[in-house]
């Protein structure tokens, strides 16, 4: 009898551990990010060298002070990849990394999937945010994020900003969140 108790003392104890880990994790850590209308999207120039401002607008963004790759967002902009081609420095292999499933508007596939077939581009933000971190912002969806995504043989980590004009995949006025 008294080892029926131990083992159920030992299983509440660990799924009370995991649910308070998981929680921990996907909710607990992250912060809504309020615009400051200025410097939430950058993007490095290609003749200058250093990161800009970017127009945008429906900005709606989560972070987390646990880790530099935590950064999450959705946003629209109106300039084409023609535009932003000339106009800001390329980044390579570029990769999405999945944002807590309430963060409802980020869709890594979809970005992953639009960076592989070649209908988004990926451009440096700002490099160095942090330590080892880059900005990277991909053109033709409606999501950014932090990324620690920079090729293993440079010892670089990258963080991703990813947005659009890409109305048919979210409609702030619509959104009731």
């Amino acid at each position: 009898m008294i080892g029926k108790i131990v083992g159920i003392g030992i299983l509440l104890t660990a799924l009370m551990a995991g649910g308070a880990l998981y929680y921990l994790q996907v909710y607990h850590f992250y912060e809504i990010v309020e615009p400051d209308g200025s410097g939430d999207v950058v993007m490095t120039n290609l003749v200058s060298g250093r990161s800009e401002p970017v127009q945008y607008d429906s900005f709606k963004a989560i972070d987390a002070e646990s880790s530099p790759i935590r950064f999450r967002a959705c946003f629209r902009t109106n300039m084409t990849h023609a535009m932003l081609s000339e106009t800001y420095a390329t980044y390579e292999k570029a990769e999405p990394r999945v944002a807590p499933g309430w963060f409802e508007c980020f869709e890594a596939d979809t970005i992953g999937a639009a960076l592989e077939d070649g209908t988004a581009l990926a451009f440096l933000g700002q490099r160095d945010i942090q330590y080892g971190i880059d900005r990277v912002v991909a053109s033709s969806h409606l999501f950014s994020q932090h990324r620690a995504a920079r090729a293993a043989s440079e010892g670089r980590r990258g963080f991703a900003y990813v947005h659009t004009p890409a109305r048919y995949l979210w409609n702030p006025e619509l959104d009731v969140r």
